[in-house]
């Protein structure tokens, strides 16, 4: 039997974190879901995402033989090498020229095709930023400062990519209509709750239910400010995004290739390996992060405390992307992950035998250069050693400088993958 201490701890859920990665790794699982080539016609390989680089790389290996040509849309410092698919760089989680010119030289790759021709899409996490193109009307600065806005709202992902998928000349399902006639077979990595097709990088291949109507009734939910030809474009509503059971859509198909619950099932094994008993409470946990983390918190003191909803020592495991709303003029250091572990640190106030990380898969969280953090008993006190005040730094959404200060900060690089995040409390 494991004696649990700040080591052990600290250990044990860094490798629940390489097991959860693992379990989304492209090069692990993406060959089995590869469709037959096509007896005659092209072979185009597309993508977009956070996991495309890598993506592609595992297409790449297990169609070595097969003729093919493409074009994927990867963040910078995310590239791999490549031999005959081509790889474009875009920026993430703000867009920026790069990303822009890519997304139209991929359409312009879709014209032409038959209905001999395969179209093999690859799309993951991250894709909205990395291939946003304007609609007819508006800029790539018009999009930039609505980005920015809907990043600062509150609004959970799929409200997000509602309002982005009525300012695009990409998504909500306009790559697959380029490429019509050919076939459309979409391997997706899914980093939404629920793993909504539609919501994955706002679904440039898949149809989209959501209306113009939606998408100015969340502008004025969350009182966003956008830029003018913004509101004026949402208010003229003019090209509504292709619908589901559009014809044009209709020689398309998904397979879903890595998802947050294969995550979670990959990390809780491993827990029974360390003698661990887990739960998993969800793979679509949602809300604002603090808040979050002050329910997972007190989940984690009724097992310490009752033995319930399970004995100790045992393992509570959840996935989603929750928000962090930003107040007007606050800068903030730190993501969803560690605000949310803050929070969770502060409502158990140094309590022993527990210890919890907080992390995104794709290794960023939020615009730091950290996977997310570990925390623990001492985690708190440590901080305030260095006079740092964590519940005023949760306030001003400075989270990641609580974790520096304490040494729990989880340092990975951009894991090229992404199915959420993960959070798991160890209690003892």
């Amino acid at each position: 039997m494991t004696s649990w201490n700040d080591t052990s701890a600290d250990a044990a859920l860094r490798s629940l974190y390489a097991a959860a990665v693992r379990a989304a790794d492209p090069l692990a699982v993406l060959a089995a879901h590869l469709p037959e080539p096509p007896a005659r016609g092209r072979v185009i390989v597309v993508g977009v995402g956070k996991a495309v680089a890598k993506m592609a790389q595992a297409v790449e290996a297990a169609w070595a033989h097969v003729p093919l040509t493409g074009l994927v849309i990867a963040p910078h410092g995310a590239g791999l090498p490549l031999s005959r698919i081509a790889l474009r760089f875009g920026r993430h989680p703000t867009p920026d020229a790069g990303g822009a010119a890519a997304a139209a030289e991929m359409l312009a790759l879709m014209q032409g095709l038959t209905g001999d021709d395969l179209v093999l899409a690859l799309i993951s996490g991250g894709g909205s930023s990395l291939s946003t193109l304007p609609a007819p009307g508006l800029s790539l600065e018009d999009l930039i400062a609505t980005n920015q806005a809907l990043l600062d709202s509150g609004a959970v992902i799929g409200e997000m990519n509602c309002i982005r998928k009525h300012l695009s000349a990409f998504s909500g399902g306009r790559l697959a209509v380029a490429a019509h006639p050919a076939r459309v077979v979409t391997l997706a990595i899914s980093d939404v709750p629920g793993d909504d097709p539609e919501v994955i990088a706002s679904g440039p291949t898949v149809g989209d239910p959501s209306s113009f109507a939606e998408a100015r009734a969340l502008v004025a939910r969350y009182s966003m400010d956008l830029p003018p030809a913004v509101l004026a474009h949402l208010a003229a509503g003019a090209e509504e995004s292709p619908k589901p059971g559009d014809p044009r859509l209709g020689n398309t198909e998904l397979r879903m290739i890595a998802t947050p619950m294969m995550a979670l099932l990959a990390m809780a094994e491993a827990a029974r390996g360390l003698g661990l008993t887990p739960l998993i409470l969800g793979d679509a946990l949602e809300g604002e992060a603090r808040h979050v983390g002050t329910v997972l918190g007190g989940m984690a003191r009724s097992v310490a405390a009752h033995g319930l909803p399970l004995p100790a020592p045992c393992l509570l495991l959840s996935g989603g992307e929750t928000t962090v709303t930003m107040e007007k003029g606050t800068q903030g250091a730190g993501g969803r992950s560690t605000e949310c572990l803050l929070s969770l640190a502060l409502t158990l106030n140094g309590a022993p035998g527990i210890w919890a990380l907080c992390a995104d898969t794709d290794g960023i969280d939020g615009k730091s250069e950290h996977a997310g953090a570990i925390a623990g008993p001492g985690s708190l006190a440590a901080a305030r050693a260095k006079g740092l005040d964590p519940r005023a730094l949760l306030v001003a959404h400075r989270s990641l400088e609580v974790f520096a200060a304490s040494g729990g900060l989880v340092t990975t690089g951009p894991t090229l993958t992404n199915v959420n995040d993960v959070r798991a409390i160890l209690i003892t």
